[in-house]
């Protein structure tokens, strides 16, 4: 016997399923004071809120920065609050549960409060920090198989860094987190002292995975905060994605891409819609610039974009074109998950958005197949998938 539809009933549009190239780990607060001396732990990042949750203080190994929270949007359409944050952005089990009510499957997961550690300047410090940032890092990780944490990278010290990605590749991590600058004590990342650490990521296969808004700071200058007055807030949120670009072009034009050809690199939260212009402004001047252009590499730049640089990007409209109308396969979503400016509490919405009369080989390749080509140790997200 059929059993007659409700035409009047509401239809409910199929579950998008995602994987996320953007993903957040929100450290415990004492996770440094359990883990490590207590003279030692004072000077690791660490934050204290206003009571009211307006503002915090960022104390980092003797430096104080004061900086205002970010809010939910006014014109989020999630029904929660501005202060409202994910249920689970410290319990990964609970987390889980988000995920599957936002049709989020795998995470790329980087850190939060340890981003700071970029700003760190004592090597012995930041190498015992790092280790104890990952150990909690893998303890969080091994919960699920959705779950791709980001291991931390001693940069201070390019010896300590190469040994900690041999470390933590045994460990079971598949990424290495990179800020988009090194320490300022550091040579840029087109330099050829970095060429040990270029090999041990190509020889272990961690994806070289750089979060934008990640530069050291000082009293000056946090998160990219450059700018003051009229305008400021959306100046300072765009020009954070620059620094994303210009390690890529680094990576890119030094030659590092071409002498390590299983080498990749993900450039998250920044967008994607400029690898395209990225590639043709690095082709001009590699042949308008020929005389000058050291080293000579054995195809141009854009290849070396197109074929081992991958981005992720949120709410960008413009995003999917980077795919479907400017031909760079490597385009991956990211929910920023559980970050208050993220897609958390409107992900399908946010899904459906973006991909409305899109292909549907486009839609599952940013939304799941990117993410398995960079991953394929994760399972394969649920429900059908195109043949």
């Amino acid at each position: 016997m059929t059993v007659p539809t409700d035409p009047t009933a509401p239809t409910v549009p199929p579950m998008i399923w995602a994987n996320s190239g953007d993903s957040h780990l929100l450290e415990p607060a004492d996770l440094f004071f359990e883990r490590m001396p207590r003279a030692l732990a004072e000077r690791m990042p660490r934050s204290v809120k206003d009571p009211d949750g307006a503002w915090e203080t960022l104390h980092i190994d003797g430096n104080s920065f004061r900086r205002r929270l970010p809010t939910r949007p006014l014109t989020d359409e999630s029904g929660l609050s501005q202060q409202d944050k994910a249920p689970g952005a410290f319990d990964p089990v609970q987390r889980l549960k988000d995920l599957d009510r936002e049709g989020i499957w795998a995470e790329l997961i980087y850190p939060s409060i340890s981003m700071w550690t970029s700003s760190l300047t004592d090597p012995d410090l930041l190498r015992e920090g790092v280790r104890v940032i990952n150990d909690w890092a893998m303890e969080f990780q091994a919960v699920s198989p959705r779950f791709v944490c980001t291991a931390h990278l001693p940069l201070l010290s390019i010896p300590d860094a190469v040994a900690e990605v041999r470390r933590t590749h045994e460990m079971g991590f598949r990424a290495a987190f990179f800020p988009v600058e090194p320490p300022p004590s550091q040579p840029r990342f087109n330099q050829d002292e970095w060429e040990p650490l270029w090999a041990a990521l190509e020889e272990t296969g961690l994806v070289m995975a750089v979060h934008i808004g990640t530069e050291a700071h000082d009293a000056g200058v946090i998160n990219g905060q450059y700018h003051r007055g009229p305008g400021g807030a959306v100046l300072n949120y765009f020009e954070t994605s620059f620094g994303g670009q210009r390690i890529a072009a680094q990576m890119i034009t030094s030659g590092a891409l071409d002498r390590h050809p299983g080498l990749r690199v993900m450039i998250s939260e920044g967008g994607a819609t400029w690898g395209p212009f990225l590639a043709d402004r690095m082709d001009e001047g590699y042949r308008q610039h020929s005389s000058a252009v050291r080293p000579r590499l054995s195809r141009l730049p854009s290849e070396f974009l197109f074929s081992q640089v991958y981005a992720s990007f949120q709410h960008d409209s413009s995003a999917v074109a980077a795919m479907s109308a400017m031909g760079w396969n490597n385009v991956c979503w990211g929910s920023d998950y559980p970050h208050i400016e993220g897609t958390f509490g409107h992900t399908q919405k946010t899904l459906a958005g973006l991909f409305d009369g899109a292909d549907i080989a486009v839609r599952d390749r940013i939304t799941v197949g990117t993410f398995e080509e960079l991953f394929p140790h994760v399972p394969p997200v649920p429900g059908e998938r195109l043949p």
